[in-house]
């Protein structure tokens, strides 16, 4: 499931970059040729300017005149003369006469109908041969032709005679410049598609983990709940059937085992409910100033015969001077503790010793829970705080499902603490929660 889950996810998420990368790679493109277009268009009008200016000086048009205004800007000319075409013709870009007369024949057709009436006109200067000139600009693309030309129209008006000039500029270098453009951003875009695809597998993988993780301990705590309740079950049950045919004295004792079986279903279930509680952030702490020392006394009071029947010595240490008060939930803490200490007690042999600590550093509390049990292997350290884990199997005849420490966890995360185990000098473990002040 997790692995569809994943692909439709980068999916998703490459399409939504990739769609967003095209849009921007087109918008940009769009602007970047119109603004070719139109700065090579700028160009081409203050160029006719100059030689309409050029032109209106000049009596006489001559051959070598133009050849040089062709190769300084890179156009093509064509003159008539009251509709005659002038000897010269050195359209050496266009291939044969016929399609060269079309050309021309389209261009002055379209400028009589679009633009004759809108030419830039001046009245040409006293020293000028010519009474009027008018020129206009625009972009002729043929029908069905794959080449597009700025083209201008010169008119230079003297009495009755009139001077036309055709002045072609072909744009095959900017479409040429406008291909390797869009081409270089195809290669881009495509390779930008690829790295986004890496991209969004390993950042979906990435933010799937933790739901990946949370499903997989969800499936085993159910898996490891149902095995805890399935021995406590199976001997209430084997108990009842048991009552039946029995007599006084043994159904006396299987009611016995009964009782027994059910408070641990009940301590198991409470804590299960209690983790519950907090996976779904309904895990209540109610902070307030309280006295640790204090607290420290009352569960060392509380343990203290369970101590002592189990032939263990139990201690606790706290600071001489006078300490501050600690913004925290009394009653969590003191369920802390007592998990801590009923760890110890259950896992400590007969003759050893337990030691409950206090101290403040730098405006923080520390409280310690130390024994001289058998102690905790080092694989174990990083593991004993996940739900049903023992680091021995014989543990669960103690009635001990491996949530104690899990809760234990979760109420050091509700006070914004942490947790730690290590080892004691001599054996055993040495268990430091730190509170912040």
């Amino acid at each position: 499931m997790f692995r569809k889950v994943h692909l439709y996810l980068t999916a998703l998420c490459a399409g939504i970059t990739t769609a967003i990368l095209i849009v921007m790679s087109l918008l940009y493109l769009y602007l970047s040729e119109k603004e070719l277009y139109e700065n090579q268009f700028r160009s081409f009008q203050n160029d006719i300017n100059t030689i309409s200016t050029s032109l209106e000086q000049q009596s006489v048009i001559s051959m070598e005149w133009l050849s040089k205004m062709e190769a300084r800007g890179g156009y093509t000319f064509y003159a008539l003369d009251n509709g005659i075409p002038f000897l010269y013709n050195r359209l050496t870009n266009l291939s044969e006469a016929s399609e060269i007369r079309s050309l021309l024949d389209a261009c002055l057709e379209i400028y009589k109908n679009d633009y004759a009436s809108s030419s830039t006109e001046s009245d040409a200067g006293n020293d000028s041969p010519y009474n009027t000139c008018v020129h206009s600009e625009f972009l002729f693309n043929p029908t069905g032709g794959k080449h597009e030309y700025h083209i201008s129209v010169i008119e230079l008006n003297r009495g009755t005679s009139s001077l036309q000039i055709l002045v072609l500029s072909s744009l095959d270098f900017l479409q040429e410049q406008i291909t390797r453009q869009r081409t270089r951003f195809f290669l881009i875009d495509i390779a930008a598609v690829l790295l986004l695809t890496l991209f969004s597998f390993f950042f979906t993988g990435k933010l799937l983990q933790p739901v990946i993780e949370s499903r997989k301990k969800q499936t085993d705590f159910v898996a490891a709940a149902s095995h805890e309740l399935r021995t406590p079950l199976a001997v209430i049950l084997s108990s009842a059937e048991c009552c039946r045919d029995a007599d006084e004295e043994k159904r006396t004792r299987f009611l016995d085992t009964i009782k027994q079986e059910g408070d641990i279903l009940t301590s198991l279930v409470n804590d299960m409910l209690t983790l519950s509680a907090s996976d779904s952030q309904r895990f209540s702490c109610r902070p307030a100033p309280v006295e640790l020392d204090t607290l420290l006394i009352n569960t060392y009071e509380a343990f203290e015969p369970l101590a002592a029947e189990k032939k263990l010595s139990l201690s606790v240490t706290l600071p001489e001077e006078s300490l501050p008060l600690c913004t925290a939930d009394s009653g969590r803490i003191v369920q802390l503790l007592s998990i801590l200490l009923h760890n110890a007690i259950s896992y400590t042999p007969e003759g050893g010793r337990i030691d409950l600590a206090l101290s403040h550093k730098k405006n923080r509390f520390y409280l310690t829970v130390s024994d001289t049990g058998a102690g905790i292997a080092p694989e174990d350290k990083k593991k004993i705080f996940d739900r049903f884990y023992r680091a021995e199997k014989s543990r669960s005849a103690k009635g001990h499902f491996g949530l104690g420490l899990s809760i234990a966890s979760e109420i050091v995360k509700l006070h914004h603490g942490t947790v730690s185990v290590t080892d004691r000098p001599g054996g055993g473990s040495v268990f430091t929660v730190m509170l912040p002040g």
